[in-house]
């Protein structure tokens, strides 16, 4: 359902890459195509702020008003003149009433008083100063005691506009509404917000020997498992998803899988049936029906992956050709497509942030690949993170990727790793 395509075909992206082989591409080559290829969705609408959370901002949004909209106090205590302070000794200062938050004291404060103050309430115009109650000494009704040296001009007084200032850009379009920036949004007065639509994503699993739950698991067959770490990884971002189920490996029920998604998605992600040597027709299928590249990518797990577009019936929807196997279908989804999605949906894209740490055993790396290794960060007792691999990193160890709290990425120039030595690690909390 992509309304606009992309500025170029795929085979004019690759064609501008220097050095470009399908059956040796390095990581970071195939995530620089990928997001030259991707063209956001432009549909927006509008929705009220309670239903914005985890949506993409369409739209900067511009405060109104200032936030506080007046000079107000930081703390309960006495809001006084700076200029009564004395350096040396105890200033007392006559009381000449109360301020409450939503409810001004009305009167004037002049030299030598002061009034009593609650946090969060209007500073009378002559004052610009607060001390905290718990500072003062001999209170009464009358007056108040302020020890010298406890509070200097300018102390605990929050500043109009100080928060936000009418007229400055709030939140900016791109961004990812987060439950601070929905609270920053009725702070501002702002009910209704504009986002981008949800990207709608249809995914399903290729091979005659997967079986979805609930049915008889022949011998040679086992139960699919991605779909379900797709709908989940997929739900994480917010994506409007359709779940095709499990598609036999027969061109006709390809194509019409292939057909429908493309018409009826903005995204199609698969699951097995890429890899060099694959009996089925899901690539045959895919580079009839579309734009499509078949890459051999240097990395492990993941190394087989499709990427392009399928066309059907004047609508086209991007292709994420996964590999078949559990933890490669994780791998390739989180540093190839979730990124490309992000940008799909017109989300400011963050770099997922690596953190180093040291890795507690020798870990075996032939340079020239980069690899994902599960991993189980701790602290340790002198404060300092370090990892230790989650056992057999094969990519069809699916509680392996369960165990993990993190993510080892070792580049893709990367050698042997030595115990004690230093690694990045990827924490997937907040992915998973």
């Amino acid at each position: 359902m992509t309304s606009t395509p992309p500025p170029n075909s795929l085979h004019e992206v690759v064609s501008c890459m220097s050095g470009y082989d399908p059956d040796a591409l390095p990581v970071a080559q195939a995530q620089q195509i990928i997001q030259q290829f991707i063209t956001p969705i432009s549909s927006i609408e509008k929705v009220a702020i309670r239903e914005a959370l985890g949506r993409v901002l369409a739209k900067d949004i511009v405060s109104g008003i200032n936030v506080p909209s007046h000079d107000n106090s930081a703390m309960d205590g006495y809001a006084l003149r700076g200029s009564d302070l004395s350096v040396n000794q105890t200033t007392t200062l006559i009381i000449k009433g109360t301020a409450y938050a939503g409810r001004a004291f009305a009167g004037i404060v002049n030299t030598g008083e002061c009034i009593r103050i609650m946090t969060g309430a209007v500073m009378p115009e002559s004052c610009d100063t607060v001390i905290p109650q718990e500072f003062t000494l001999n209170a009464s009704t009358t007056q108040v005691d302020v020890p010298a040296g406890k509070v200097t001009a300018g102390d605990n007084r929050r500043l109009k506009g100080e928060d936000l200032a009418a007229g400055k850009t709030a939140l900016l379009k791109g961004k990812i509404l987060r439950p601070a920036d929905v609270g920053l949004l009725a702070s501002l007065g702002v009910a209704e917000v504009p986002v981008q639509r949800k990207l709608r994503v249809a995914f399903f699993s290729t091979g005659d020997e997967l079986r979805s739950l609930g049915e008889t698991l022949d011998a040679g067959c086992v139960y699919d498992s991605n779909r379900y770490t797709l709908h989940g990884m997929l739900t994480r971002l917010g994506c409007d998803i359709v779940d095709m189920g499990v598609i036999k490996d027969d061109p006709a029920s390809l194509e019409a899988a292939f057909r429908s998604a493309a018409e009826n998605a903005d995204a199609i992600i698969t699951s097995g049936g890429v890899s060099v040597g694959a009996a089925d027709y899901t690539k045959q299928m895919m580079a009839q029906l579309g734009d499509v590249a078949f890459w051999s990518i240097g990395m492990r797990p993941g190394r087989p992956m499709a990427f392009g577009k399928i066309h059907s019936a004047g609508k086209s929807a991007y292709l994420f050709g996964l590999p078949g196997n559990p933890v490669a279908v994780m791998v390739t989804f989180y540093f190839f497509a979730r990124n490309a999605l992000l940008r799909m949906m017109g989300a400011t894209i963050p770099e997922l942030p690596l953190v180093p740490a040291v890795s507690l055993a020798a870990l075996r790396k032939r340079p020239g690949r980069t690899e994902y290794q599960r991993g189980i960060a701790s602290v340790a007792s002198n404060g300092q993170l370090q990892v230790a691999i989650t056992g057999s990193q094969g990519s069809g160890i699916l509680r392996s990727m369960s165990e993990a709290n993190c993510m080892v990425v070792l580049p893709h120039e990367q050698g042997n790793v030595s115990a004690g030595d230093q690694v990045n690690i990827l924490l997937l909390e907040g992915l998973l």
